[in-house]
């Protein structure tokens, strides 16, 4: 199974405050051992909300609202995806993710936060759900890409 963890973010990775060396140094050692132990798929840093936008659909129409968005506990750092047996290994690995006691928040480490949310497999949409012919072509293309984009 697959889990997404996000880093939260807060006011100094908003204000796009890059990393103590030390700090750096420490999450790639994490992520060289989540790569060592088979469970890494992917993982990134995200820039400040302020480079980034949002698209809103309401009422049959979009609207983009630019960044940075005011809400900082509810937006995103960082994340990675990993693949485990459970969700309780997935929270293990996440207890180990880096943060310095001694920091003042989440970027320079002491008080952070990481959600932890599974992915869905293609085995949770059943055909019973979906049993549309065009359904079931568009998980079958979405099966292949996965396949495709995991070897």
């Amino acid at each position: 199974m697959r889990f997404m963890m996000m880093i939260k973010a807060d006011k100094n990775s908003e204000a796009g405050v890059m990393p103590s060396e030390e700090l750096l140094v420490a999450m790639g050692k994490y992520n060289e051992e989540l790569i060592k132990a088979g469970v890494m798929l992917a993982g990134e840093g995200l820039q400040p909300s302020s480079k980034g936008a949002r698209v809103r659909f309401a009422g049959g129409k979009t609207t983009v609202i630019d960044g940075p968005f005011a809400e900082t506990k509810e937006l995103v750092a960082g994340f990675w995806i990993i693949q485990v047996k459970s969700k309780a290994e997935a929270i293990e690995w996440a207890k180990r993710v880096p943060f310095d006691p001694q920091g003042p928040s989440a970027m320079t480490g002491g008080v952070g936060e990481i959600e932890l949310r599974q992915v869905f497999e293609a085995a949770d949409f059943s055909p019973d759900l979906y049993p549309s012919e065009e359904a079931q072509q568009v998980m079958k293309a979405e099966e292949e890409f996965r396949k495709r984009a995991n070897s």
